[in-house]
């Protein structure tokens, strides 16, 4: 018996639901067409209903509120993710968040539960379907979860909520509409389909956006930016920056960034059921940036034994005064917003002066790399 076989077992209940949800979707598709036809208005409508409901349950309630604390939201959103998360059936909130919270503080290691590091499969599906005595978990790191009486409540009757939610109440709509042939459409689209999407669409962060796609931020693990991970997974694909800015509510951080998770927390934020919004400042972003193209010129550099000389300790002397400036910015613009009306001009004319010794330091850090890139090519010819 190998080390990895005597140190874990198959979790039957786990596995067979994962690998029997897919069959019986197939199967009910072709039953439901052959009986009833093609799946109507209602099928459709339950089917966007609840994959919206249960996958931004997933995203926003259970990832982004509850693992990473990245706003605060009322009782009445809480209840809703409690509810329709459960429907999605990846745990309860408490099981969920404590397997995530491991994830960042383990990333890629051994103690990661779905460590990139042991292949796509795994980390996709197989770390669901097998008991390791390693991961097992007394919840200790989600205390401040355990202080909510709705997700304790959940976390009781996990089971039961989850079939009523996400069985039960689509089966009852269809057959209150249309009766037993919407009924079973709205079973098979709105029940089974949908679990297989929702399912397959979070395992993905876990999979695919720790293998492909770019690393803007980071470098330090292997999480990465997706925009058509993101498209699929209500914006959770742009996930090398939530792993470089985990507290963010936003993943993708820009206005044009496809983040449906994003959209749903300042909506709800406009209307006063979210609050305490947190984000990322603009200078911490950009000079994450920085300093991975720096070392990703660097690398070049040393990898073909070309001299850096004195390139290093001039981009880091740049760079923090780059950092320097930008903090000053956004200090600056704050004071406006609160300052009274005399002083708003000595203000503006103190972020002129600031914006202009930014231009200034981002062309001398540009022509850094500049530089790095013909030492680069000078080096190759030579």
């Amino acid at each position: 018996m190998s080390e990895y076989s005597a140190m874990s077992k198959i979790n039957w209940l786990n596995s067979t639901f994962l690998i029997a949800t897919p069959i019986l979707a197939i199967i009910g598709v072709i039953f439901h067409y052959s009986y009833f036809g093609s799946p109507g208005f209602t099928e459709l409508f339950v089917f966007l209903f609840l994959y919206f409901a249960c996958g931004l349950s997933i995203t926003v309630g259970y990832h982004r509120l509850f693992s990473h604390r990245s706003h605060e939201a009322s009782w009445p959103l809480v209840l809703f993710y409690a509810i329709f998360g459960a429907g999605a059936f990846q745990n309860s909130i408490i099981e969920w968040c404590s397997d995530h919270r491991k994830h960042h503080k383990y990333t890629d290691g051994e103690d990661d539960p779905y460590s990139a590091s042991r292949g796509f499969w795994y980390s996709h599906m197989g770390w669901i379907m097998v008991e390791e005595e390693n991961f097992q978990n007394d919840f200790s790191n989600v205390n401040d979860l355990k202080q909510s009486k709705i997700i304790m409540w959940q976390h009781r009757n996990i089971f039961l909520i989850g079939a009523i939610s996400g069985i039960i109440f689509p089966l009852a709509i269809g057959y209150v509409i249309g009766g037993i042939g919407t009924a079973i459409g709205c079973l098979v689209w709105g029940g089974i389909v949908r679990i297989v999407f929702v399912h397959h669409g979070t395992f993905l962060i876990n999979s695919a956006a720790h293998i492909w796609g770019r690393q803007p931020y980071s470098q330090e693990n292997t999480s990465r930016d997706s925009f058509w991970l993101a498209f699929l997974t209500f914006g959770e694909g742009y996930h090398n920056f939530h792993h470089t800015f985990q507290a963010d509510y936003r993943n993708g951080h820009k206005w044009y960034h496809v983040d449906p998770s994003k959209w749903w927390i300042k909506c709800f934020n406009l209307v006063g059921l979210k609050s305490n919004l947190k984000s990322t400042p603009k200078h911490s972003i950009e000079i994450a940036k920085i300093n991975v193209k720096f070392k990703k010129s660097k690398n070049k550099l040393i990898k073909n034994e070309i001299d850096l000389n004195e390139l290093e300790d001039d981009f880091k002397n740049k760079r923090d005064s780059l950092r320097t400036c930008l903090y000053e910015l956004h200090k600056a613009k704050k004071e406006l917003k609160n300052s009274i009306e005399q002083s708003k001009i000595q203000i503006k004319a103190r972020i002129n002066e600031i914006k202009q010794s930014y231009a200034q330091l981002k062309i001398e850090i540009k022509a850094i790399f500049k530089e790095m890139e013909s030492r680069f090519s000078s080096g190759i010819t030579a």
